[in-house]
């Protein structure tokens, strides 16, 4: 058979014609597809390594988190140890402040009330004693000691104190001031006079003097001025003497 090589330069021709169309309008665009898949695949890989970065980095996070975790757990327990340690210790202290409290109001209250007896006895004992010597001066009362009794009354008037005087001299207030004598025997009429006399020149002033008598006074007597009141009688020497020796 024969070379045509019109017919063979026209397949050459037809060829390579075949191959550029393939080219242009085949293999571009499949290289065009498979270029933009390997961009994607690339992307996605890259991707999924950025995001598998992401999960190693938050997995170290919580490792670290959970480790961050365990000691903040531990902390807070032993915290928390530490707080109840010290809340006991509180308790038990407050406790004991409070037994010792108790025990010292006990021992207080020990002791007031035998201070409390110990005063009852004693003051039972000088009311007795005071009874006593109160019977026993009974026997010596008299006109004669009351009139004694006067005398030192009228003495005590005449050497009053400025601040006693200033007083008495204040009961003047336009009224006559009442004056109450009670005696334990009746008085005469010179005694009445010179206590009168005695009196008027303490309380400027008009007086109202009521005289009375009071056997419980035993000998002597108590004189009233307003408020002003002085002793000199027995019975009121004894409770005074009483009083005094049980404040002491």
């Amino acid at each position: 058979m024969e070379l045509n090589w019109t017919t063979f330069a026209l397949e050459i021709l037809n060829f390579l014609v075949l191959v550029w169309l393939l080219k242009r309008f085949l293999y571009q665009p499949v290289k065009a597809v498979v270029a933009r898949r390997r961009e994607s695949i690339t992307a996605q890989l890259d991707e999924a390594a950025a995001r598998q970065q992401q999960a190693e980095e938050l997995r170290s996070q919580y490792e670290n988190r959970l480790a961050d975790w365990e000691s903040e757990r531990e902390e807070a327990r032993q915290g928390l140890h530490r707080e109840i340690d010290a809340e006991r210790e509180r308790m038990l202290e407050g406790l004991q402040q409070e037994l010792a409290a108790e025990r010292e109001k006990a021992a207080v209250l020990a002791q007031r009330q035998l201070q409390d007896k110990v005063r009852e006895s004693e003051a039972q004992a000088l009311e007795q004693g005071a009874r006593f010597v109160a019977r026993m001066v009974e026997g010596l009362a008299s006109e004669a000691l009351e009139a004694r009794l006067l005398e030192l009354l009228l003495g005590e008037l005449q050497q009053l104190p400025p601040a006693q005087r200033d007083a008495l001299q204040a009961l003047e207030n336009g009224k006559a001031v009442p004056v109450t004598v009670l005696s334990a025997f009746p008085l005469g009429e010179q005694q009445r006079a010179s206590l009168q006399q005695r009196i008027a020149s303490l309380v400027p002033g008009s007086l109202a003097f009521e005289w009375r008598e009071d056997r419980k006074l035993i000998a002597g007597l108590r004189v009233t001025v307003g408020p002003w009141v002085i002793h000199a009688n027995l019975h009121d020497e004894l409770k005074t003497f009483a009083a005094i020796a049980y404040e002491q």
